[in-house]
Formats: structure tokens, sequence, C-alpha cells
């Protein structure tokens, strides 16, 4: 049996993940190098940490959508689990994936199918918050030894269960506003529904060990009923993957789920016509049944205003099927390659580029910050090396003057301390007043002027324009915080130019970090909850625990956005004072080894010559170190800029 190929997006991540590692090694050998020689204040140590955090942990997050029996399961199975030999995900005709699954792999968890009940909807908790909170999950062990406990376990997102028609309403799952939608009653007045509301699987495939995060979405119903999915997972997702069926085209269903969860052009999405097999016809040629392919996917990328080259035409069950049997020919004969080339190619490289871009400007700061200390400790060396060279052959009356000029530098110095704290205290209040309006307990004053506004009922016909005047409150709270720390640097300028002058200090100031990216974030949260606050969906509002769960996920996403803004901006502060305590000791250890060098000389004669020499060792030391850090800069720099030979060219093009 010959050898079929792996995905190139497989391929792509495994380069990608040995990129990362590679990378992580240089940054970690100048991280070391830095704390060895007392170069790394705290504020550096953090911004390093959390860049080797991001290289680790960093991870790619796919999102499938799609209306029952399009055959979005069978199509996963095919990219990625085919190495199993067998389907991993339930890919039967009819309803298979009940719930949306996650498939992911955290080092920290033991592999394990974790099913949260449905019930878990009337109690308001988002999936946010019931994450860390096992007591509330259905947990199944997996051993890795044994794939087809994978899939065993796996059977049970299929599951459903019967209730009644209001147990329905209150769960999301009827509506009698919108009765096409409703599932079919039974004999006994039941309806059938999800018995889970989330499955995450946390298992140590390859892919999942590199980052790979797979979102398996069933159905319209699902994806309405879950707020959560369109307001924070597949908003969150890099790429979403749409899959349609070949032999029906866009429905009704379909075009709902894409006009209401992913019509939006932030989201970067691929849209797949599967099950082009059912095209075949023994009454039509080749060509016809290939021009019959070809208008449907032409077809559908006007009905949804993308790209023709989004577009993707081909039949899952056939490309897994040539997989496992390892036939290339027959995968090639699927059309799946082009997707997975698309999404190796156009998605991967930028993910790469955005890593680039932080390593760099983090490898950037640290070199700057050690740079200006070196250069600090060396000026200090050089005034220490100049003043004991013009001890030669003086008086031992010399000596005690110059032992006295250092005491009275000291002194001076010591003064210039309670400006410094002067200085902290007003920037302290300054900081203070700039990350006030970014604060939790803001964020819920206005929340709560929002709820107060809508009146009685939470969400009723006023709730759009109030959630809109909240955000209009937002935007000018995030201005405002960026005016007041923008005034704050302007005094932080002045006073550091006054310093720098008066006592020979380095003190620079970074730019402000802008704001830009978080308003972004807060007009997405905008165009995406906004949809929930309209007359069509009232009646999902009215369903018990779902307008909590609203207001929940709300203030969540809210505060994580404003919380990043104003870690930013603190972090920025702490960036400028921390040098301020670093420069202050380099400074006071200065004047501290001056004195005992001409107290040494002033009690042995030889010892002069001895400590210039030393003093000029240390110097030279200083030279080099300054010359190693260049070269792990570059090294690191140059380990950041060396993407795969196959990514290249497009990650620079995205850049």
């Amino acid at each position: 049996m010959a050898t079929t190929p792996t995905s190139l997006i497989a391929e792509r991540l495994d380069a990608l993940a040995s990129w990362r590692a590679a990378l992580d090694r240089q940054i970690a050998q100048l991280g070391k190098a830095l704390v060895e020689h007392d170069l790394l204040d705290d504020t550096d140590a953090a911004v390093l940490a959390a860049l080797r955090e991001r290289l680790a942990s960093e991870k790619l997050v796919l999102a499938f959508v799609a209306e029952f029996s399009r055959g979005k399961s069978e199509l996963i199975n095919a990219i990625f689990f085919a190495d199993a030999g067998r389907r991993v995900l339930p890919a039967t005709p009819g309803r298979t994936t009940m719930c949306p699954v996650e498939l992911r792999f955290e080092a920290g968890t033991p592999p394990r199918l974790a099913l949260l009940p449905i019930e878990t909807r009337l109690r308001g908790l988002s999936l946010a918050e019931l994450r860390t909170r096992d007591d509330h999950w259905h947990l199944v062990p997996l051993d890795p030894a044994e794939p087809q406990s994978l899939v065993q376990a796996l059977s049970a997102v299929t599951r459903t269960q019967r209730v009644t028609v209001e147990q329905a309403a209150a769960l999301g799952f009827w509506s009698e506003q919108q009765p096409e939608d409703n599932p079919p009653v039974g004999a006994d007045g039941s309806v059938e529904v999800p018995a889970w509301r989330h499955a995450v699987i946390n298992y140590p495939h390859p892919l999942l060990k590199r980052g790979l995060v797979v979102i398996d979405t069933p159905g319209l119903n699902a994806v309405g009923a879950e707020p959560e999915l369109t307001l924070g997972l597949l908003p969150s997702a890099h790429a979403v993957v749409f899959v349609l069926g070949a032999d029906t085209g866009v429905t009704k269903s379909d075009l709902t789920i894409w006009r209401d969860h992913l019509g939006q052009a932030s989201l970067e999405r691929f849209v797949v016509l599967n099950k082009i097999d059912t095209l075949l016809d023994p009454l039509a040629t080749t060509e016809q049944v290939n021009e019959q392919i070809e208008h449907q996917r032409q077809t559908t990328a006007d009905m949804l205003d993308v790209r023709p080259s989004r577009v993707f035409a081909l039949s899952a069950r056939e490309a897994l099927a040539a997989r496992v049997e390892g036939h290339p020919e027959a995968l090639a004969a699927s059309r799946l390659p082009p997707l997975e080339d698309a999404l190796a190619s156009e998605l991967l490289p930028r993910r790469q580029q955005l890593l680039v871009q932080s390593a760099v400007g983090v490898v950037h700061q640290l070199r700057g910050t050690a740079t200006r200390r070196v250069a600090d400790r060396r000026r200090q060396l050089a005034e220490q090396l100049m003043e004991l060279r013009g001890l030669r052959g003086k008086s031992g009356a010399k000596l005690r003057m110059m032992i006295e000029r250092v005491d009275v530098e000291m002194a001076d110095f010591e003064r210039c301390r309670a400006r410094l704290v002067a200085l902290r205290a007003v920037q302290t209040k300054q900081q203070r007043s700039a990350l006030a309006s970014l604060s939790s307990e803001s964020l819920r004053t206005e929340l709560q002027a929002m709820q107060a506004a809508m009146g009685a009922k939470p969400f009723n016909l006023g709730a759009k324009s109030a959630f809109e005047t909240l955000l209009k409150r937002l935007r000018s709270a995030m201005d405002n915080a960026e005016r007041l720390s923008a005034e704050m640097r302007e005094m932080l300028d002045g006073s550091f130019k006054q310093l720098n002058t008066e006592f020979g200090f380095a003190f620079s100031l970074a730019p402000v970090p802008g704001l830009g990216s978080f308003r972004a974030e807060l007009e997405l949260i905008g165009q995406n909850y906004v949809r929930y606050l309209g007359f069509s969906q009232a009646w999902r509002m009215a369903a018990p625990g779902f307008a909590e769960q609203f207001r929940r996920m709300l203030l969540s996403r809210l505060r994580v956005v404003f919380e990043n803004a104003a870690g930013e901006l603190e972090l920025w502060g702490k960036s400028a004072t921390s040098q301020v305590e670093v420069q202050l000791r380099e400074r006071r250890r200065g004047f501290t080894r001056r004195r005992e060098a001409l107290q040494r000389v002033q009690a042995a004669a030889g010892d002069l010559e001895q400590r210039i020499n030393e003093v000029q060792s240390q110097d030279e030391s200083l030279r080099q170190l300054g010359e190693r850090l260049d070269v792990l800069s570059s090294d690191a720099i140059r380990a950041a800029h060396v993407l795969t030979a196959e990514a290249q060219p497009d990650a620079q093009d995205a850049a």
C-alpha cells in the first residue's frame, strides 16, 4: 500500500512548532545572559516571560461550522485525524455531533472527554465561568494508548434527550415566533434536544500538542441557542470553515447561519462545498459534471459575497478513505488538498508573522534597556579610572580630599532622591487617574447604567439604544485614559531631561502604547452582541437564564478588553519608573566602589595600580558583554525571521 502524504497544514504546523521551539531557545539564552549580569528589571522580566509563554502555548483555532448532515465531521477527520486509520469524530448519515466540540491539548489536564449537561443553560453561567469547575462536567477518561477509546468516548456527543416543549423553550430550542426552526413534536408531546451543551476533548494527538484547536459546531439551532459560540468562540477563532452540501448549495438555514453569525469581514472565512461525489451522474460526461461543480462554486461565492478562491468543492468522505488506504491519486481526485493548501499558505504564515513581530519587538526592548545600563556602568568606570590615574604621585592629603569629594557627591546624589520620590508620587497620582476609567468598578457602573436604561425588562425594545450608549461611553473612557497617559508622559519627559542634565542619569521614555487594538475589540463586541438586542431575538432573551448568561458574558468580555488595555498602560508606567530604581542602585554602587578604592589606595600605595588594572578589566568585561548581548540579540532576531521555506513568500505578502 502506498503511503499518502500528510496534509500541508499538518506539515506547516509541525514546522511552526519547531520554529517556535528554536526561537524560544534563543530568547532563553538572551534572558539568561541578562539575568546573570543583573540587566533584567522586573518589567522587562515580565515582558520576556509573556513572550516565552506565548511561544510555548500559542494556539491555532479553526472553527468548522455547518448545518446538520453537511459532512463537517468527516472533513475534520480527513484533514487532521486520518492517521488514526478510522473516523475519530462521529460521521454517519443524519445528525451526529449534537453539541459544540472542542478538540485541544492542555499538558496540565489528563486526557479526557468533558461533557457539560444542557441543563446548565438554565443557571445563567457562561462557558468561560464553567470551564474551570469540573463539578459541573461529566468527565470520561481517555487512554492515549488505545485510539479506539477516543472513538468510543466521542459517540457520547451524539446523545439526545426528549423534553417537554416548555423545557425546550427554556433551553433555547423552541420558539413560537420562529416555528420553522423548531424540532418536531413526538406523539407524546415531547421534542428532542441535545443531552450536552458543550464538549471538550483533551487528547495528546500530535497536531493538538503543536497548538491546533479544532471547534466542531453543529447546526443553526445549536449556534443560535448558545451565545458563547457566536460571541466568544467563533470571533476568537483564527479561521472559520463553513461547510455546505454541493448537492443542495446554499440553503435558507445555511444563509441564516452565514448572515447572522459568520458574515462579519473580520473573520477569516473559507467555504467548502462538500459531497461532490453525490453529483456524479452516469448519464453525464466528466466535463459536464465538472461544469456543474464549478457553476455551484461560483453561485455559492456570489450568494455569500466571498472571493471564489475561498470556495472549495470537494469530497471529505473520499479524501478520508484515500488517506486511510494510502491512495495519493484518490486523494487528489477528492479535491481536498487545495483547501489544505489555502489554510496552510494563507493562515499559518500570518500567525507566524505576528509572532515574529512580537518577538523582535521584545528583543529590541531588552537589548535597548541592557545597552543603556551597560553604557552607564562603563561611563562610571571611565570616571573612576580617570580619577585613579590622577592619583599617581599624589599625597595622602590629596587622597583624603578626594574621599571627601566623593562623600559630597554622594550627599548631593542622595538629595536628588527627594525629587525622584516626589516625581514618583505625581506619576502614581496621574496613572491612577488614567486607569480609573478602565477599572472593573467603572465598567460595572457603566453596565448598571445600561441595565437601568433598559427598564424593568432588561432586554426590551430599548435595549439596543442603551447598549449603543454604553459603547459610546466606553469609547470615551478609553480616549480619556489615553489622553491622561499622554499628559503623564509629557510630565515625565520634562523631569527626566532635567535629571539627566543635572545628575548624569540616562533616563529615557518609550511612546505611550496606543489603545487602537482595544477600540477595535470593543467595536467587534458591539457588532456581535447587538444582534441579540433586536426584536427578532427577543424570544431568546426571554428564556430563563439566557439574559443573565448574556449579561455575564458581556461583562466578562468587556472586562478582558479593559483589563488588557489598563495592563498595557500600567506596564508602560512601570517600565518608565523601574529604570529610576535601577539607575539609582547602579549609581549608589558606583559611589561605594569609588570610595572603597580610594580608601584602599590610601591604606597601601601599591593598591593604586592594582585598582587601576581592576577597573580596566571590569571595563573590558563590560565591552565584551555588550558584544555578546549584540550577538545573542542578533541570533534571536535571525531565528525569528527564519520562516519555513514554503511559508516565507506568503508571510512576506501578509506583512
